[in-house]
């Protein structure tokens, strides 16, 4: 594998004030030299001034959070990230990539859960450039790789989890959206890692049943949350009565049998728990008899 390593180059602007100096030393050579009407000297001084004039090609600019990648005749010879004005050799090929945090937005996927559900997924990824030398020749495109290696990590991520948990147990895309983005960026990572890129992010962006299954599994969460507000409804009313028997016990205020006690209990819950306001008259029985 082709690894980025660093290529020290010379300042641009030092440069200019040397070719300055050399393209006027030459053209006053190549002046001199027709002047004495000697051709051997004329034509040193235009190789000279070719010379040179081909040097002003080795200008280029790096700008900030940039890096420009250097080839000779196809061999890879280094990067430079200092910005600014720079000089090397006219001859290298010189390849700009951007070092800067990037991103994107998946297209909505649509792909089966760990169940076998169908739902409709996407993420955002964000990520950068870490060895320049990597982006460019381990992968066609790099930009592309990483797109398309994204949205398969999430599809198989998608497949590795249920959209909600089932019994409150387990890791499930919708009920745990941290450590889903941590399995997520690692996944990405390790498929991106030959591509000399650095995953800083990924999270889900858009999350949902599928529009076929969508009616059905809206009724279940819908019942899963009566089932529950109901359970806590009972919890508590049977905690209340509990508690009345408790103080009617302890303050003497009423000796009650088994069978009294049970109508009590009846009445009680039926108020506790009833969805309706509770009617004035309640059939007490015997209780007071």
């Amino acid at each position: 594998m082709i690894r980025e390593h660093t290529r020290t180059v010379s300042s641009g602007y030092l440069m200019i004030v040397v070719l300055l100096v050399a393209q006027l030393a030459t053209g006053f050579a190549v002046f001199t030299a027709i002047r004495a009407m000697s051709i051997p000297g004329a034509l040193v001084s235009i190789l000279a001034t070719v010379i040179v004039l081909v040097c002003w090609a080795g200008l280029f600019m790096v700008h900030p959070n940039e890096a420009k990648v250097m080839q000779l005749f196809g061999k890879y010879v280094g990067t430079t990230h200092e910005p600014g004005l720079k000089w090397a050799n006219p001859f290298f090929m010189k390849a700009a990539v951007s070092t800067r945090v990037r991103n994107f937005e998946s297209g909505q996927l649509k792909v089966n859960d760990a169940l076998g559900s169908p739902i409709e997924i996407a993420a955002v990824v964000v990520w950068k450039v870490f060895d320049t030398a990597e982006a460019l020749f381990e992968v066609d495109d790099y930009e592309e790789f990483v797109r398309i290696q994204s949205e398969s990590a999430l599809r198989n991520l998608s497949t590795s989890y249920p959209y909600e948990p089932h019994e409150g147990e387990g890791t499930a895309l919708r009920s745990h959206p941290g450590e889903i983005a941590q399995a997520l960026r690692e996944e990405i990572q390790d498929r991106l890692e030959q591509a000399g890129v650095t995953v800083i992010e990924a999270r889900i962006s858009h999350l949902a049943y599928a529009p076929e299954i969508a009616n059905a599994m809206l009724r279940r969460q819908q019942a899963s949350a009566i089932i529950a507000a109901r359970q806590l409804i009972v919890r508590g009313a049977v905690g209340m009565v509990d508690m009345a028997l408790d103080e009617l016990r302890e303050h003497d205020v009423l000796e009650l049998d088994e069978e009294r006690k049970a109508a009590m209990v009846s009445n009680l819950l039926v108020v506790l728990c009833s969805e309706e306001s509770a009617q004035p008259v309640l059939n007490t029985g015997s209780l007071y008899t």
